[in-house]
């Protein structure tokens, strides 16, 4: 700790619909130091006074209080933030959040900086590349062009009501959809519906059950119990617990449920079909993240052949802490004025 307080230091921050995350590193070699979590960190989706307490907790946690004085620079990777205009709504939620979270623990950086998450996403890969191709799956899914690590270009981002095609928001609405339908006679039998209601905590008696020829349910009386339980259950949640059916769907496709692995192909398409409207050309470098692409993700295998396909070469990375700390590093270096002298 003594040697450390004669360092300066960096903090890195991805903040996505899920969490927050905080790294303090070192601004000479980019070593992590202390890491931190929170709460969600999307720019427009949650109330700046909560987007504050997220970030003002997952920063305390990472950052020892003796080391506060020395953070030079601050970058930020935020969904729902854009640097395309410097009014643009989640930009400014961001920037005051963040300004305000580290007034309130004492951090006087000289360089705070916000960006997207999927330009922090991007500078993860190795040799925090510049120009390219990112695409992002977790909660919501977006692609985006990046050059001199901005967004120049991006597709999907709309939001779980309007977009994010193939974002565990897609993933989970089409699970509910496929439990409705199936209870209304529309669908197919899947075990979603089996699944789904349990996580919604419906009656064991309205759930349908396993038969000779796969999930079913007893009679239209429980079909109409099924809808008129599920229904108000799902709408008295936040919408981001949609997201969180995701898993449900992968565990239903390892079984072969066609109806969850029809959902999967579909999201997989989905995603594709965003990276390729960029105009991707064969060569070109992509950089892909999110819960739905990491190591064992139910869209990493389907997705990344499909990339390749496109002559893509694909980079994955698993968040966007890395490259807001790269990021933040190299606002230091590229801003001479803002340096104090060096630490012995």
């Amino acid at each position: 700790m003594n040697n450390d307080l004669n360092q300066d230091f960096v903090v890195g921050l991805d903040a996505g619909g899920t969490r927050t995350r905080a790294v303090l590193a070192s601004v000479r070699d980019g070593r992590p130091r202390g890491e931190g979590a929170a709460g969600p960190g999307n720019a427009l989706t949650v109330p700046v006074p909560q987007l504050t307490d997220h970030l003002a907790e997952a920063i305390a946690e990472a950052v020892p209080e003796a080391l506060r004085g020395r953070v030079v620079a601050v970058a930020g990777g935020f969904a729902g933030a854009s640097r395309t205009a410097a009014d643009e709504p989640g930009r400014l939620n961001a920037h005051s959040a963040l300004t305000s979270a580290l007034r309130r623990l004492g951090i006087t950086a000289a360089s705070v900086e916000i960006y997207s998450d999927i330009e922090a996403a991007f500078a993860s890969a190795p040799g925090t590349p510049a120009n390219g191709l990112a695409l992002v799956a977790g909660t919501g899914a977006v692609a985006a062009r990046i050059t001199d690590h901005r967004c120049t270009a991006t597709v999907g981002g709309d939001g779980w009501l309007l977009g994010d095609d193939g974002s565990g928001f897609w993933i989970g609405r089409e699970a509910v959809r496929s439990a409705l339908r199936m209870a209304d006679g529309r669908g197919g039998s899947t075990v979603l519906a089996a699944l789904v209601g349990r996580e919604f905590g419906l009656p064991d008696e309205v759930v349908p059950g396993g038969g000779a020829k796969g999930p079913a349910f007893a009679s239209r009386e429980q079909r109409e119990a099924y809808r008129m339980r599920l229904l108000p259950a799902v709408m008295a949640e936040p919408p981001i617990r949609l997201a969180g059916l995701a898993p449900l769907v992968s565990e239903a496709a390892r079984g072969t449920d066609a109806v969850a692995m029809a959902i999967l192909r579909e999201a997989a398409g989905q995603l594709t079909e965003t990276v390729r409207a960029l105009g991707c050309r064969p060569g070109e470098r992509l950089v892909a993240t999110g819960g739905l692409l990491g190591t064992g993700g139910p869209l990493t295998e389907a997705v990344h052949r499909r990339l390749e396909e496109f002559g893509l070469e694909v980079d994955r990375v698993t968040d966007g802490c890395g490259g807001a700390v790269a990021l933040a590093r190299l606002e230091w270096e590229l801003d001479p004025t803002t340096k104090r002298p060096a630490s012995c």
